[in-house]
């Protein structure tokens, strides 16, 4: 499968359905593409579901695109403080772009309509039923993330080919 590609936006929602957690949605179905095993990015991603831990703060699926983010162009030079800030400008631009479409926030709680509730005690995940879909927004906001996704890679390759 290409890397840019709306296919990889149907995997990830159908990632989510299959139980993986918000992040882990989304990077799964990227997994490939950075040489990665679906185990291997399951387990990098699977702290960051529920708002990293279900402490509803920053949403798992915004995680989840910095977590491409990282494995696409992150900076590996410690002392290298302008690719740390190119970096950083572009998590910047993809937590924007994330909250511009979806309601204006990036935080589980307020994407949950949770009142701002952090839940930071109970760590155990909700069951997987038909009623829990019904409910969730998350379908739709990993949908959008890795549609985000996708154009950033999109973006990214038109612009490398006008410029050769």
């Amino acid at each position: 499968m290409e890397k840019v590609s709306d296919e990889r936006i149907e995997l990830a929602v159908k990632n989510f359905y299959r139980g993986y957690n918000c992040s882990q949605a989304i990077c799964t179905a990227w997994a490939d593409a950075y040489g990665l095993s679906e185990e291997q990015m399951a387990k990098i991603s699977s702290c960051f579901g529920g708002g990293i831990g279900r402490m509803r703060k920053t949403c798992g699926a915004a995680c989840g695109m910095f977590i491409l983010l990282g494995l696409e162009e992150g900076n590996t030079n410690a002392g290298d403080k302008d690719a740390k800030a190119a970096n950083y400008k572009t998590v910047q631009e993809l937590a924007n772009k994330f909250a511009e479409r979806n309601g204006g926030s990036i935080e589980c709680a307020e994407l949950l309509k949770l009142g701002g509730v952090q839940t930071t005690t109970d760590y155990q995940p909700d069951e997987r039923t038909a009623q829990y879909f019904a409910k969730r927004p998350c379908p739709r906001i990993i949908e959008e993330s890795a549609r985000i996704w996708n154009e950033y890679l999109q973006n990214k390759e038109n612009n490398r080919k006008n410029n050769i």
